[in-house]
């Protein structure tokens, strides 16, 4: 089953750029938006992997594989975000940033920083195994919420 959940996921990912209204800016990233669907689908296939494996005996500590995994996507989806323009499906989706181009840059680069900071946070959480999950899940919450109340106060400040 794991398998087919993973393959219909990316399956998504594939075609949602199809139907967005800002396909254009979408296009701008799309070598990015496709090679973080590939870093996701590996994602995937570590997670099926360690489960066959822990099946078969061979158990491998998610504190240690988790991090690392995340880190990468992390640092990724900095870079990704880096290099995105307004859409309605890859970003920091908020009213606000989807109402002005000014704060969805803005906000984006933030947002990307952030991201790239998290997976570092979240790499060295290997070295602190009973905690690994609670750095990474902190350093994840942290820099994905954080851009979305910037964006609010970014919009009120270009508006006033």
């Amino acid at each position: 089953m794991t398998p087919i959940v993973f393959t219909l996921f990316t399956l998504m990912l594939i075609f949602i750029p199809r139907i967005d209204p800002l396909k254009k800016n979408l296009e701008t990233f799309r070598g990015y938006f496709d090679g973080f669907i590939l870093i996701l689908y590996a994602f995937f296939i570590l997670i099926f992997g360690q489960i066959i494996l822990w099946n078969l005996g061979t158990e491998i500590s998610f504190n240690l594989t988790m991090p690392v995994a995340f880190a990468i996507m992390m640092f990724y989806i900095g870079v990704m975000l880096e290099k995105s323009k307004m859409n309605w499906f890859v970003g920091i989706r908020t009213p606000w940033t989807l109402s002005s181009e000014k704060v969805w840059t803005k906000t984006h680069k933030l947002a990307a920083k952030l991201f790239k900071i998290a997976a570092v946070i979240t790499l060295i959480g290997v070295f602190f195994q009973p905690q690994a999950i609670w750095i990474m899940v902190a350093a994840i919450l942290i820099a994905a919420l954080y851009p979305v109340i910037y964006s609010y106060f970014a919009y009120v400040k270009e508006n006033l």
